[in-house]
C-alpha cells in the first residue's frame, strides 16, 4: 500500500475530513435594505392605482411600469361591517398602511391613477377617493401626476333597469 504522491502522512488517511473540527460561525449583522439603491435627495416613484367603487375602496401600488405589486390594501381589509368598507375612514386606514409599507421599502414618491367603476355603472369615484388620496398625501409621500383612468365607453352596453327604468 503506497499512499498518493500528494499525500505526506499514509497514517492520517480520514474518510471524513471534517471530523473532529469545530465549525465556526461568525455573527455579522447586516442591515436589510429593500428597494433600489438611491443617492441622496432622489426620489423613487411608483404607481398609486386608487379604485373607489360605491361598495369598496382599493389602494393598489405598483412599479413604474405596472407588473409588479409593492403593496394592496382595501377599505373591507380595515373595517368589519359590509357596509363601511367604501367609507371614507376605511380608504383613509388603507391608505396609511400603504404609507407604512412604502417608508419601508423607501419609495418617496407616487403618480396616482384614480378609477371609478366606468363601463356603463356610475363615471364618478366612490366616497373613499378623495380621503384616500389625502391620507397617502398627509402620510408623507410626495404626490406626482394625478391622472382619471375611468373605463368611458365610446358606446356601451345597454344599462340594467329595463326599458321603463328602475321602479321604487
Amino acid at each position: 500500500f503506497l499512499p498518493p504522491p500528494h499525500q505526506k502522512h499514509p497514517e492520517r488517511i480520514s474518510l471524513n475530513s471534517t471530523m473532529g473540527k469545530k465549525k465556526v460561525t461568525s455573527s455579522k449583522t447586516e442591515e436589510v435594505r429593500l428597494g433600489p439603491q438611491l443617492r441622496e435627495g432622489e426620489e423613487l416613484f411608483a404607481v398609486a392605482h386608487i379604485y373607489a367603487s360605491f361598495n369598496d375602496t382599493f389602494v393598489h401600488v405598483t412599479d413604474l411600469s405596472g407588473r409588479e405589486t409593492l403593496c394592496r390594501v382595501t377599505g373591507g381589509m380595515k373595517v368589519k361591517a359590509d357596509r363601511d368598507e367604501s367609507s371614507p375612514y376605511a380608504a383613509m386606514l388603507a391608505a396609511q398602511d400603504v404609507v407604512e409599507r412604502l417608508k419601508r421599502i423607501h419609495v418617496t414618491a407616487v403618480h396616482i391613477k384614480l378609477r371609478a367603476k366606468g363601463g356603463n355603472g356610475t363615471k364618478t369615484p366612490g366616497p373613499g377617493a378623495a380621503s384616500a388620496l389625502r391620507a397617502l398625501a398627509r402620510g408623507g409621500i410626495k404626490i406626482g401626476r394625478i391622472e382619471d383612468v375611468t373605463p368611458i365607453p365610446t358606446d356601451s352596453t345597454r344599462k340594467k333597469g329595463g326599458r321603463r327604468g328602475r321602479r321604487l
